[in-house]
């Protein structure tokens, strides 16, 4: 028995459960990633704020322990200190255990310090999102409950996993260990796919270690950035404020003749 405000079809919860899932993602990868750990863009304090509190329903996430340990995977790459590559770890431990060595990482408060500076830091973050990480998503579970009956909880569920096996795993783990390389970047670093859709564009993330100043992470024509996507609509309404992207690669094919 469903007892939800909605009853939907089988598919009709699935592209639910999807919807949701990519609110995060592109959320991650805007907010998080683009804007907070890299600032790569400005964004609207509209925008800034919804994206704050999408991500304490749906993560639970706190800002300064995500970007303190993007940066210092940064700082790090694939050797011993970084948080978490699989040539250090192996593939398996980052792809099903990515989330737990994040937690572990999160407690360093060395590292918090050193890589966590210029992050929301006003009253809703200090008294609400950063303190009452798990308040946050109780409430995302009484929502999918009364919304959608008892399936909700299975809609929770696959919303819960979905950041620590696709950000955490994919990104962390197979982002590092497998795929095709347009830059030779001082890391193993990997495009999974050239179609960065499922996971927001992440999936490009050979082309992010090489410009980790771009909002935009695609850089061959054929290649896809559906956050970038998001982003351009985000400018035209006023609500962000793109600083730098890659540069595009030309060759001056006269001067290569002259070479040869």
């Amino acid at each position: 028995m469903q007892l939800g405000l909605f009853e939907l079809p089988w598919w009709g919860y699935a592209l639910v459960t999807l919807g949701l899932t990519h609110m995060t993602i592109a959320s991650v990868t805007i907010f998080l990633h683009r804007y907070h750990a890299h600032r790569t863009l400005e964004l609207h304090p509209i925008a800034n704020h919804c994206f704050r509190f999408w991500l304490w329903l749906t993560t639970g996430m706190v800002a300064k322990e995500w970007v303190a340990i993007h940066r210092k995977h940064h700082a790090k790459c694939d050797i011993f200190e970084d948080p978490h590559s699989p040539q250090i770890y192996g593939i398996g431990t980052i792809l099903f255990k990515g989330a737990k060595l994040y937690r572990i990482e999160a407690r360093n408060t060395a590292t918090l310090e050193k890589y966590g500076h210029g992050t929301s830091d006003d009253w809703f973050e200090r008294s609400l999102y950063s303190k009452h990480t798990v308040l946050g998503i109780g409430i995302m579970l009484a929502i999918d409950l009364v919304f959608f009956g008892s399936i909700g909880l299975i809609m929770w569920g696959v919303q819960m996993v979905w950041i620590p096996f696709f950000a955490a795993g994919v990104i962390n783990g197979v982002g590092h260990y497998w795929g095709y390389r347009n830059f030779a970047s001082n890391d193993t670093s990997t495009n999974l796919v050239p179609w960065g859709i499922l996971i927001g564009g992440e999936e490009l993330h050979n082309n992010h270690h090489a410009y980790v100043a771009s909002a935009k992470l695609s850089s061959k024509w054929w290649e896809f950035d559906i956050g970038w996507v998001y982003i351009c609509a985000l400018e035209i309404m006023g609500l962000a404020t793109v600083h730098k992207v890659a540069p595009k690669v030309r060759f001056n094919l006269t001067r290569l003749a002259a070479a040869i």
